[in-house]
């Protein structure tokens, strides 16, 4: 018999939900909706209903790093699914403690810590899985945050989404160009990163949107092999060998 949450307890959940506000996670809490009224409908959850298919229904004892977690609504999924330790990261300390609450009242254990992704080496350790979700277009310098994941912290699977704007197609790319190659610049589907100096949808934090043929390019660069591509921004990825460096011809 489901007899509900206690009026006062449902109360007091309320009045600390409305304390911790504005909330990006929609996340209902002792019966109480975090953001309902969110612009992008049920979110996260549906976002995540199209992509969670990709990871095992039992991750018991994996190691997990939610960078950017918001709310926590991924790292508290990762612990559903039965991860050992789950690490969620954040530079905002209100989604820290939103994170924190949500965690406390699901009966869940998160490790949580206020840094940004480019600290990520102070952690000192590698997960079997990185969640690196609605983060990458945030970022003044997207493609060192890729670098510094592989380097510091996955060890094997990163699961990634960005926000994409621009052709959806990826073209041939050959291994070099001359210099007085023009053309292949005006492809719309061309790797691109579009830059916003100002605001998009409101959000001065929204940095460089790519389009689809730029995010792959970008995980190759950074060292991490596509696997599985089952929703338009969304890549499960396994760590791979970086690509060679080599000095750059002499001028």
């Amino acid at each position: 018999m489901n007899v509900g949450f206690h009026p006062k307890r449902k109360a007091s959940i309320r009045q600390r939900i409305e304390e911790l506000a504005p909330w990006f996670h929609n996340m209902t809490i002792g019966g109480v909706a975090t953001a309902p009224d969110h612009f992008l409908g049920d979110y996260p959850r549906c976002k995540w209903e199209k992509f969670a298919h990709v990871l095992p229904q039992d991750i018991a004892g994996c190691s997990v790093l939610d960078i950017g977690c918001n709310a926590g609504f991924y790292a508290i999924e990762m612990k559903r699914r039965g991860a050992g330790l789950v690490v969620g990261i954040d530079s905002n300390p209100r989604y820290l403690a939103q994170a924190e609450f949500a965690a406390t009242q699901a009966g869940i254990d998160l490790e949580l810590h206020q840094m940004s992704v480019y600290d990520v080496g102070k952690l000192g350790r590698k997960f079997d899985l990185v969640l690196f979700l609605g983060v990458l277009y945030h970022l003044r310098h997207p493609l060192l945050a890729l670098d510094l994941i592989h380097e510091h912290v996955a060890g094997d699977l990163l699961l990634m989404q960005s926000l994409q704007r621009g052709s959806d197609t990826v073209p041939e790319v050959h291994g070099d160009y001359p210099f007085s190659e023009w053309e292949v610049f005006e492809q719309e589907d061309f790797p691109r990163l579009h830059f916003v100096e100002h605001r998009y949808a409101g959000d001065p934090t929204n940095w460089f949107i790519p389009n689809r043929a730029a995010v792959e390019a970008m995980l190759r660069s950074a060292g991490f092999c596509i696997e599985k591509h089952p929703e338009r921004e969304v890549y499960l990825c396994r760590r791979g060998e970086r690509p060679e460096m080599v000095e750059p011809p002499p001028l």
